[in-house]
């Protein structure tokens, strides 16, 4: 993971000792997630129809490709749970509350890979934020429930402490970009910076012990604990996805079938990486959803090439 220079905020604020690194897995089984991906996007909507041979010389649909990569994912999480339930350690709090984002943050890949780059950049109604603004805004909030966790970590205050501080102190943002300056590149280049901010807060804090999780500290001026900050990660996440949703409508921009499919195998994916992700002791576990991912982009690749016959 490449981190960026400006994430020293977290980076300072955290022990390095409780980091927990990405597993080398999950990021062979990303890369094939997203080549199943281009091989789905590829096939034509008519193609779907047309016969696919699988195991053992049954005949589906080349639809049939997709929900099989469906169930590989869905296998592959209850697989991976078991794995991980067999290790003796426990991965804690932090771990668990940490782990629905990256389901939330596939979810809004699903449907992100597939937008046009004209309707990324597009106004889709009078005052309504383009695509990309939303995305700048979601990396902002991404970091600053980052950042800011790690600060009200640092400070130490009981939730109805009365000197709990008002808001974080003003220079743990200072360095913070503008919403318009946080969603640069390409496309795939914003969804690589959320996905990178994603992965770095789940390194940097998933290893915290439960009882860090209980210091007090604000979320829009309320006194809450860091776990709700931590859980406003994927629920943040969840929001902008529905609104990344609504622009499209409003774009006037209807998904066909081949992108439903992919959506539905991200967020099948998703569910299963949140399995493994932020959590300790997760080799096995990890290596499971890889071999997934890998049938399933075979699966997939073999059902384009029956449908281009």
């Amino acid at each position: 993971m490449a981190v960026q220079p400006l994430d020293a905020p977290l980076l300072s604020r955290t022990d390095d000792a409780l980091a927990r690194p990405l597993p080398r897995a999950l990021r062979e089984a990303r890369d094939q997630v997203r080549a199943l991906a281009g091989d789905l996007l590829a096939i034509p909507q008519a193609g779907l129809v047309r016969p696919w041979s699988w195991i053992g010389g049954s005949e589906e649909e080349v639809r049939y490709g997709a929900f099989r990569a469906y169930e590989l994912f869905e296998r592959a999480a209850i697989d991976a749970r078991r794995a991980i339930g067999s290790t003796p350690a426990d991965s804690g709090l932090a771990a668990s509350t940490i782990a629905p984002a990256t389901a939330a943050r596939w979810d809004l890949e699903g449907v992100l890979v597939s937008v046009a780059d004209a309707d990324f950049e597009a106004e889709p109604a009078p005052g309504e934020w383009s695509i990309r603004e939303t995305l700048g805004h979601a990396i902002n909030s991404q970091r600053g429930y980052a950042w800011g966790s790690a600060w009200w970590l640092e400070q130490r205050y009981g939730v109805r402490d009365p000197d709990l501080p008002p808001s974080v102190a003003e220079e743990v943002f200072a360095d913070l970009p503008e919403d318009a300056d946080a969603a640069v590149g390409s496309p795939s280049d914003v969804r690589s910076t959320l996905e990178g901010i994603v992965d770095l807060s789940a390194e940097r804090l998933a290893g915290l012990p439960d009882s860090d999780l209980e210091f007090g500290a604000r979320w829009s001026g309320f006194a809450v604990p860091v776990s709700f900050r931590l859980g406003r990660m994927s629920s943040h996440l969840r929001e902008h996805t529905i609104q990344v949703e609504k622009s499209l409508e409003m774009l006037n921009r209807t998904p066909t079938e081949p992108e439903r499919l992919v959506r539905l195998i991200f967020a099948a994916y998703g569910s299963a990486e949140a399995v493994v992700f932020g959590q300790a002791h997760s080799a096995e576990a990890a290596e499971i959803v890889r071999q997934a991912a890998s049938e399933a982009r075979d699966a997939v690749a073999d059902a384009r090439r029956a449908a281009e016959v």
